[in-house]
């Protein structure tokens, strides 16, 4: 059965960006534009893992995960940080929130594919 994992990022480009690499890595792909839309697609079914953005509208990656983590359904899904931020408070804050990886943009594909083949469980 396939994995499902669903992309949190305000740039339409780079939510196309990975969710080619990662259906091209045999992954199905949910797509959010925001913390709130992120929230709305979390309706019950499986999410593997979870792709976000820090800095967005409405509502950051951060606050998106600390919100995420109060549904039962997902409080154990792994997150990756996927942002332009690189400062070591902004990184600790995420992991605080339940972020299990941070990877920095402009990043390679292979790159991003290691981290969530790493977190996504068999």
């Amino acid at each position: 059965m396939k994995k499902t994992i669903l992309i949190v990022d305000d740039s339409a480009s780079l939510r196309q960006v990975v969710s080619i690499a990662l259906k091209g890595a045999g992954y199905d792909v949910i797509e959010a534009c925001d913390g709130r839309d992120a929230l709305t697609k979390l309706d019950g079914k499986k999410v593997n893992l979870v792709i976000s953005d820090v800095n967005m509208p409405n509502m950051d990656g951060i606050t998106f995960v600390k919100e995420m983590k109060k549904l039962a359904a997902y409080r154990f899904t792994p997150v990756i940080m996927l942002t332009t931020e690189s400062q070591e408070d902004k990184k600790r804050e995420g992991q605080a929130a339940g972020a299990k990886a941070w990877v920095v943009k402009p990043f390679q594909p292979a790159q991003m594919l290691a981290a969530v083949a790493k977190l996504v469980m068999p």
